[in-house]
């Protein structure tokens, strides 16, 4: 009976997220109200804050990076930080996403290009994102080195994103895209473990 109620709750969070990016690609972010979302998903409103606790949650979850701070924490002994976040990320570039799921991934960020608001809580959440990554690198290198550190890590990899879904939005396709966020991933922890000067010669 859990597993049961597991797979409903999952498939009423879909149901919402999907009702709610199809109105908010129809008619922007900000026109859409959580009580029209809530009606067209057949759900309470109560219900939908149950599974997205705020507005901005419906466009931003899945989009909005991952736990940095969590990678590093919870590397085997013996790997460096940057080791496990090459690592983590070109599995993520290895992966290809089924094409409902890209549509739904590009979606979703064509309705935060779109929304001022959206813009400004996706920056609220990689700036969280940063703060925690810098606490936990703080432990080995000091608070200073290790907020220089995740500023670095995180600009680097927000470009590979930006990059990637230039690159979706344009004519290249999936598997080029993909190909070439490969590329981008050694090239960028390249830089972060050898800086600047690994560019010469190329």
């Amino acid at each position: 009976m859990a597993g049961l109620r597991e797979r409903k709750k999952e498939q009423t969070r879909q149901r919402i997220a999907a009702v709610a990016l199809r109105l908010f690609s129809e008619r922007g972010f900000d026109n859409v109200t959580v009580n029209e979302i809530a009606e067209a998903a057949e759900v309470a409103k109560a219900t939908l804050f149950a599974y997205f606790p705020t507005k901005e949650s419906l466009v931003l979850q899945g989009v909005s990076g991952d736990d940095l701070a969590g990678i590093v924490a919870r590397r085997p002994a013996g790997q460096t930080f940057l080791e496990a976040l090459r690592a983590h990320h070109r599995e993520l570039a290895a992966g290809q996403l089924p094409q409902p799921d890209l549509d739904a991934l590009l979606a979703r960020v064509r309705v935060i290009h779109d929304s001022p608001a959206l813009q400004a809580a996706a920056n609220s959440l990689l700036y969280q994102q940063r703060q925690a990554l810098a606490q936990v690198l703080a432990e080995e290198y000091g608070p200073t080195p290790a907020a220089l550190m995740a500023a670095q890590i995180a600009a680097s990899l927000l470009t590979l994103q930006e990059t990637y879904f230039q690159r979706l939005l344009g004519d290249t396709t999936p598997t080029d895209a993909g190909r070439a966020l490969a590329k981008d991933v050694e090239l960028a922890f390249d830089l972060l473990e050898h800086g600047l000067d690994h560019t010469e010669g190329h």
